[in-house]
């Protein structure tokens, strides 16, 4: 069982002291965070200041009961002035009062309150006030802070801060005036790289040969635009690459600025779209201006089709949202280039067929390069480029391994070599084995093992389903060689059949797709032969092999009942198509009809196949049970079959007597 990786360490990070650094190397309170937090900070710290000092605001008066305190501080002469406002009487004595004189919630000041009650005699008290030469103010004696001081208080905060966020944002935006971070919005977020530091050449490139030759004009123009425009030929504006994920249409065009040696401007066209609509039409037009000063240039456009679909899929509001005049702006830029520019557009795409046909025509995107899956030559180009840095093994066959992974593009073939580095760290390996590499490709393919205890009947019964799968492959002549059998738990399965072509598939054969229902179908067949019985383990296999009946019925015009008619989408799992190819309920019941044929004619092809050959499939069952993983010539040997050649098979005459049926 190949070795688990330890699961990372995640650390909880304390905070810092002033005095230590964080991980820019400068301390934790120079941050540009605690930096801002600082500034808000001694804004508000000035603010209230400036407020206190130049309106200190209404002084908090004490309460004093009209008798005998207010009046016998009358009759002292210790009231200076007061003023009322209805029964209530505010006032300034001479000196401090103290009121009451003792206990908790005694204050003391210089200003009161106090109220007249009704019964009081007003005469007697207008008298008393008069003979002590107290002043009877008309305005409040202690009023609070003034309209501009409460303005200053209640809405200072807001403006420092508001203040602060234009300064920063026009130092952010570059731009004259307050609404410069509006303008920073409209430009380009594209990463601009010069020429002399782009290091990926066409040497850095495998594996897809005809793309590079067609994209050689391209670098050849950017080198020496004059040889073009003397003889009145005009290059193309723009290059679409389309292909699978992980192809290398992103590397070619790096590739392509590396080898002209000029300015590289990439972006994903999902950054032209914002939520205000004109934002991305603005970014267009930035980034095209940049290129054009820096021509000759190449601009790349990843994703495409996110900006690039069909304006006729659907209807927009008015037709004026911001996908479309992001996609309006490119089409003009595009075709707006003066003759003497030498700027080229570089698009890229897994979807070609929905773009818009604006876009493909000449003047435009007027040149289509398609960057197609590797084949076993090109796979082995792309491990010797992905290999270069590793230290290899004797025993690492880089050909023999590029044929164990059909399918596998550029990127899964550099994940595979990295794979490969990392597990031979693990086990402290000097150099990258082919063990390592193989181990690495059924981590990917297969799944990484997890660590799933199965009973000893539970684990049987997968060895049985497993070999049932290899057995049926290997006997079938159109089915693709058994490559490698593990009953070791990976990811949901319980165990796993990797089988591989030897040589790559351009065009699937009736027989083939045939064979690949068969062996599916032969885990299911197995526990019904062994067992009687059957269980879920089954759910993948039989998912896939409807799919592929589905399209052989509805598809690939591989039913002689339904004939060459499509009745299905292209990826085969949706209904059956409306409109154009519209099929009708006795249509849809003959192509279920059609899949169920198919289906109970493999199985029953399986069922023999299996129930002839018990005696194979115990032998390799019992290998499985002991060595959990088999590779191809363990496999082989132990279900006694001998490969020859694609499409031969050699079987032993009568099987030994200690493996008789049974």
């Amino acid at each position: 069982m190949a070795e688990q990786p330890k699961p990372t360490e995640r650390r909880s990070r304390t905070p810092l002291p002033r005095d230590q650094k964080d991980g820019d190397g400068r301390p934790a309170w120079r941050t540009p965070r605690m930096r801002f937090l600082l500034i808000v900070l001694a804004l508000l710290a000035v603010n209230y200041v400036s407020v206190a000092m130049l309106a200190p605001g209404r002084e908090e008066p004490v309460r004093v009961p009209y008798s005998p305190t207010f009046l016998q501080q009358v009759r002292d002469g210790n009231v200076e002035r007061i003023s009322s406002t209805g029964a209530t009487v505010e006032g300034k004595f001479k000196k401090d009062v103290t009121y009451p004189k003792s206990g908790n919630n005694s204050r003391t000041s210089k200003t009161f309150e106090t109220e007249i009650p009704l019964f009081a005699n007003g005469d007697e008290l207008s008298k008393l006030l008069e003979d002590n030469g107290v002043v009877i103010e008309a305005e409040p004696i202690n009023q609070g802070r003034g309209f501009l001081a409460s303005l200053l208080l209640g809405f200072g905060p807001v403006i420092l801060l508001i203040a602060l966020f234009v300064f920063l944002a026009r130092r952010a935006g570059g731009a004259g005036g307050p609404m410069g971070a509006l303008g920073n919005f409209g430009r380009s977020r594209a990463r601009r790289v010069e020429g002399g530091e782009q290091k990926v050449t066409f040497s850095d490139v495998a594996g897809i040969d005809e793309a590079k030759a067609e994209l050689s004009e391209i670098v050849d123009f950017l080198r020496n635009p004059e040889k073009y425009q003397r003889l009145g030929g005009r290059i193309p504006r723009g290059v679409l690459l389309s292909g699978l994920p992980g192809t290398g249409k992103t590397l070619l065009a790096r590739a392509v600025a590396g080898e002209a040696g000029v300015p590289f401007f990439a972006s994903s066209a999902s950054e032209f779209v914002e939520a205000i609509v004109g934002i991305g039409a603005s970014r267009v037009r930035d980034l095209f201006k940049q290129a054009k000063e820096a021509a000759p240039a190449i601009i790349f456009i990843d994703e495409l089709d996110a900006i690039g679909r069909s304006r006729a899929q659907g209807a927009s509001f008015g037709g004026n949202d911001e996908r479309e005049q992001t996609l309006n702006q490119i089409l003009t830029e595009m075709d707006g280039f003066e003759s003497n520019v030498a700027v080229i557009v570089l698009g890229a795409t897994n979807r070609p067929e929905v773009l818009d046909p604006a876009l493909l025509r000449p003047g435009r995107f007027d040149r289509r390069v398609a960057v197609p899956t590797p084949d076993k030559a090109g796979r082995a180009q792309i491990l010797r480029v992905h290999t270069r840095s590793l230290p290899l093994a004797p025993d690492v066959d880089l050909d023999r391994l590029a044929a164990t992974t059909p399918g596998m593009v550029g990127a899964d073939l550099a994940n595979l070599a990295n794979e490969a580095a990392l597990t031979a760290a693990r086990r402290n390996h000097e150099r990258v084995a082919l063990a390592d590499f193989t181990d690495a490709l059924e981590k990917i393919v297969l799944g990484a093992p997890r660590g799933t205890v199965l009973s000893p009947e539970d684990r049987r019964r997968v060895a049985f389903h497993e070999a049932g799968h290899a057995l049926v492959g290997m006997l079938t002549p159109e089915a693709d060689p058994v490559r490698k059998v593990s009953i070791i738990p990976r990811g949901q399965a319980l165990g796993v059949t990797f089988a591989a072509p030897d040589l790559d598939r351009p065009n699937y054969e009736e027989s083939w797709l045939t064979a690949r229902i068969k062996v599916a179908l032969g885990g299911r067949v197995a526990e019904e032969v062994v067992y009687g019985t059957i269980t879920t383990g089954a759910e993948s296999d039989i998912q896939k092999l409807t799919e592929i009946a589905r399209g052989m019925v509805g598809r690939w015009g591989m039913s002689r009942a339904v004939g060459p008619i499509a009745v299905l989408p292209r990826d085969g799992s949706g209904p059956l198509l409306p409109g154009a190819a519209t099929a009708s309920e006795t249509t849809q019941r003959l192509v279920d009809e059609e899949v169920r044929r198919i289906v109970e004619e493999a199985h029953a092809a399986a069922t023999q196949l299996l129930t002839e050959n018990r005696w194979r499939l115990d032998a390799l069952t019992q290998a499985l049970l002991r060595e959990e993983t088999l590779d191809e010539d363990a496999a082989y040997a132990a279900a006694q079959v001998v490969r020859r050649s694609p499409g031969e098979l050699a079987e032993a005459a009568s099987p030994p007597p200690a493996l008789e049926r049974g």
